[in-house]
């Protein structure tokens, strides 16, 4: 006879699933659990939260949470995120799943903050779907650069995400619909940036354009002749270009020399201090480099086309935003997946009970989730 599916029993860890039952046949406890990670984090705890009410909800039973932190707050290593009290009968199995909805969010939501901080007056648009593990953590990431992004406007009025590429989760930045224009996919059906342009315009007139300018090699000459092509679009504030020259070579007119040079124009200091060599190759190297932003801007000014708008894109984690910062590099927005988390170790949240029945009792070794009242 085939087994009922269980989507909690069936994903959880074992020894929770034979704790319950042993429970049950020993009988039910009241527990409370401490829940923390090893890591500085933003706490991101609304989807986690509202999966362990609707569980209860299910089972008919209600779990009590105290935040020690509230949503978008930064969190010390070590420090408890919160306790959850409850019957330890329906508490035991959902450890798996809680902590699976509340690490890596947290620790997305910390990389976003960061980013958004260290570029404030840059907008950023979360292009992380497509690295992600299903939809599920889709909505997970999309939700914690929501929670960052506010943490970042709070503390420093930074732009912050304005939006992301997918209609599913647009609601955390109050979009109806995902944003984005065109893939370099386009580009390669149309056969020319220029035309990719023309069709785009031609099939949704009256909206804003945002062109990839890497695919044919010509990120300067391709970019100009689209300005060329919609002056008045550009005027209007209606066209922007993406970069996301691929990192194997530099951008069109631009190799190690005169990447240097560019920055020594723009931002002498960027280059003249000590910089780390990832650093260095976020300022100088191939790619979309700080040095390769600046040549970009500066081609689009020197032909008149000052209102058209720069989207950087290509590796943009914590990292490349603080050396973009650095080099005061002139970005209008910025497409990135890379806040998800990029050591998933560091994604592991942990929970211990630290009271059976009223009484305090945690195993040696975790005596610092205690409450203080305790």
């Amino acid at each position: 006879m085939a087994k009922t599916p269980d989507p909690v029993r069936d994903w959880t860890d074992a020894y929770f699933n034979r704790t319950k039952e042993t429970v049950a046949r020993f009988g039910d406890v009241p527990v409370t659990y401490a829940v923390f990670m090893r890591r500085p984090v933003v706490v991101a705890p609304r989807l986690a939260l509202s999966w362990l009410a609707e569980t209860g909800r299910a089972r008919g039973v209600d779990f009590e949470v105290e935040l020690c932190h509230e949503e978008g707050k930064w969190v010390g290593a070590g420090d408890p995120m919160m306790y959850i009290s409850g019957s330890f009968l329906h508490l035991v199995d959902l450890e798996t799943l809680f902590l699976q909805k509340i690490g890596p969010a947290s620790v997305a939501a910390y990389n976003a903050c960061m980013m958004c901080m260290d570029l404030p007056e840059a907008a950023f648009l979360a292009m992380d779907a497509r690295h992600c593990a299903g939809t599920e953590m889709a909505d997970m990431m999309a939700y914690a650069a929501s929670v960052g992004s506010a943490r970042a406007q709070r503390k420093v009025k930074a732009v912050g995400f304005i939006g992301n590429a997918t209609d599913a989760t647009a609601h955390y930045f109050d979009q109806e619909k995902g944003l984005g224009t065109m893939p370099h996919a386009l580009i390669g059906y149309a056969g020319s940036t220029v035309r990719a342009a023309e069709m785009f315009v031609e099939t949704f007139p009256g909206e804003s354009l945002t062109v990839l300018s890497d695919y044919f090699g010509r990120e300067l000459s391709d970019s100009l002749a689209v300005c060329e092509r919609f002056p008045e679009m550009v005027e209007a504030g209606q066209i922007s270009f993406r970069l996301d020259t691929p990192g194997s070579r530099y951008m069109e007119a631009l190799d190690t020399a005169s990447a240097y040079a560019v920055l020594d124009r723009n931002a002498p200091d960027a280059i003249r201090g000590y910089r780390t060599e990832e650093e260095l190759r976020h300022l100088t190297g191939p790619g979309v480099s700080a040095a390769a932003i600046w040549r970009f801007r500066e081609a689009l000014d020197e032909a008149g086309f000052q209102e058209a708008r720069i989207v950087a894109s290509s590796g943009f984690g914590p990292a490349k935003c603080k050396a973009m910062a650095i080099a005061s590099a002139p970005i209008d927005v910025v497409g990135t997946g890379s806040y998800l988390p990029d050591r998933w170790s560091e994604t592991y949240a942990t929970a211990d009970i630290v009271a059976y029945d009223g009484e305090p009792r945690v195993k040696v070794g975790r005596e610092f989730l205690l409450r203080d009242r305790q």
